[in-house]
């Protein structure tokens, strides 16, 4: 089977691991903050704004609760999304307001944004599509200029970039996703970003149980009663851990590999269906924008979506379409509401394997595939 998404992890992760089972300290510490302060260090912001958590899913959570949100309040996100972000948003008592999206990106506009802004507008919650940028720039200006918050989905879009600057980087808050199916992975895992300084301690804080301090060894050197509690508001515990933390960093030097061979799979997805008629290729980036890649998606006539996914399951290649467009889900209360570039993308879309061990050969062998189902799928037959 030739699958969708596949973590890269071997023998430098392997020996990452066996050196924290050596130092018997498998959670929150040294290994998560070095984890923290590199990762800072690659977005360019500083590393206490930085909290490795146990999800991307908790990161939007965790966002959605340093914000404040509450009853009464609207956070404006496309359809288009990762259920989790609704979800983060509709367990604060908000109410997510889905926006279209362009039909090709599968990102919004601006004009898309604007179009259901209200006055209890709280925040945007912008995805960053497949890892294409987007308008994450403009957006978060537009955004400033209203008082309105942005948190940057960029689950997708952990090495995306526009004019060198890092996705995630233009809102208030962002998180990535590190599970095993995302660019970079340590397993299940996630981080978040806080640009207000105040806000950042507060959300290490709320991370942790809501203490201001940890109560363990390492507080004992500073404190001759270590072990009381100053807790200003209850938390969770939602922090990484060292174990996880070593297979990041391993994985966060080995990025631009990973990086570089997804561009190297695109070009070649590129031209191997250059000139399939029906079916369109992703959109070229603009100039100035970098992308991680994390989908490789073709579109073609609704009609002929579903069985080409059919065709190519039985040849052992799995694809799929992400992300069924939330506002037709009821738990949210807006399933009367039409936003056609994301019912027609949602019908015509289709994400083919993209990661990088992928072989040359596996990627002629979808696309010699795809190729071969859209033809037998879209040539009339011929009378007898």
């Amino acid at each position: 089977m030739i699958n969708l998404f596949q973590p890269q992890v071997g023998d430098e992760e392997l020996a990452a691991v066996e050196a924290v089972f050596k130092d018997r300290w498998l959670g929150h510490g040294p290994r998560t903050k070095a984890f923290e302060a590199a990762f800072g260090e690659y977005l360019g912001v500083p590393p206490e704004h930085v909290v490795f958590l146990n999800s991307g899913t908790s990161g939007l959570f965790l966002a959605a609760e340093v914000l404040g949100l509450s009853e009464g309040d609207e956070v404006v996100l496309p359809s288009m999304s990762f259920l989790a972000a609704a979800n983060a948003v509709v367990v604060r008592g908000a109410r997510p307001v889905f926006c279209d999206v362009d039909a090709r990106t599968m990102n919004p506009s601006w004009a898309d944004i604007e179009a259901v802004l209200t006055p209890r507008t709280r925040a945007v919650l912008l995805l960053h599509y497949g890892g294409y940028p987007g308008e994450a720039a403009s957006i978060a200006l537009r955004c400033r200029e209203r008082g309105i918050a942005l948190i940057e989905d960029s689950a997708c879009s952990l090495g995306s970039a526009v004019d060198g600057r890092r996705t995630g980087t233009f809102g208030d808050l962002a998180m990535w996703s590190l599970d095993a199916a995302k660019v970079l992975t340590t397993g299940d895992g996630g981080m978040l970003y806080v640009r207000d300084p105040e806000l950042a301690v507060r959300a290490r804080r709320l991370a942790y149980h809501g203490l201001v301090q940890s109560s363990g060894l390492g507080y004992a050197r500073v404190s001759h009663r270590w072990w009381d509690l100053e807790v200003p508001e209850p938390g969770r515990r939602l922090i990484g851990n060292d174990l996880t933390a070593a297979i990041g960093s391993v994985q966060l030097r080995r990025l631009p590999e990973f990086l570089a061979r997804r561009r190297e799979i695109v070009r070649l997805y590129d031209q191997e269906l250059a000139g399939l008629g029906g079916v369109e290729r992703p959109p070229a980036l603009p100039d100035g924008q970098e992308a991680s890649h994390y989908f490789y998606w073709v579109q073609m006539p609704g009609a002929v979506r579903d069985g080409v996914a059919s065709d190519l399951l039985e040849a052992d290649v799995y694809t799929t379409f992400r992300y069924a467009p939330l506002h037709k889900v009821p738990a949210y209360g807006q399933t009367g509401r039409i936003l056609p570039n994301t019912e027609r993308a949602s019908e015509e879309t289709l994400c083919l394997p993209i990661h990088p061990g992928l072989s040359d050969d596996d990627v002629r062998t979808v696309a010699s595939c795809l190729r071969e189902s859209v033809t037998s799928r879209t040539t009339a037959p011929q009378a007898g």
